[in-house]
């Protein structure tokens, strides 16, 4: 056996790069899907807060709006968290995650803090809306399908910026882009 011509470098081959692809979406559907899980318990359990808190920060209907981030962060997280309609639970939490991170953007230039935890989360999700659930999720075994379309997932991504914005507009009426820090 001669040594110097046998590699000691692993090598990978297509059943253990789908192996470790599949344990990686496992991985990142329990991270997004448990954030998104805890938010939205947060929200459910103290929900008066959450309306007030949306009231506080100036959006119209805060129960609506309250609602609409409560039921996307629990739902889209369990559903993340199972496999279940992974593109579809994406798609709702990217939509929720961007309007989270314009809050937390809105009160100062938005590049003082451009990659806090809802831009995270949004990336992730945007990940799960492309790659799919993976083999260890409901939707492997009961659809037999773990992704979409590439056109699908882009279509969804589309609309979750759309659904975000139309909710920003219609419920909160301002722009959260700033430039510099609003004044007064």
């Amino acid at each position: 056996m001669n040594t110097a011509t046998e590699s000691t470098a692993p090598t990978a081959t297509p059943a253990t790069t789908d192996a470790s692809a599949n344990i990686a979406l496992l991985i990142l559907r329990l991270g997004v899907g448990a954030a998104m899980l805890q938010a939205g318990l947060r929200k459910a359990l103290d929900f008066p807060t959450t309306a007030g808190y949306m009231e506080a920060g100036g959006w119209r209907l805060p129960e609506l709006a309250a609602f609409m981030v409560t039921a996307s962060e629990t739902l889209g997280g369990i559903a993340l968290i199972l496999g279940v309609l992974t593109q579809l639970a994406a798609f709702a939490v990217v939509a929720a995650m961007i309007d989270a991170w314009a809050v937390n953007v809105s009160g100062a230039a938005f590049w003082s803090d451009p990659f806090n935890a809802p831009f995270m989360i949004g990336l992730g999700a945007v990940a799960l809306l492309f790659a799919g659930a993976g083999a260890y999720s409901l939707d492997a075994r009961l659809r037999g399908r773990t992704v979409w379309p590439v056109r699908i997932a882009v279509g969804l991504l589309a609309a979750a910026f759309v659904v975000a914005i139309v909710t920003w507009i219609a419920l909160n009426g301002t722009n959260p882009i700033h430039l510099t820090t609003p004044t007064g």
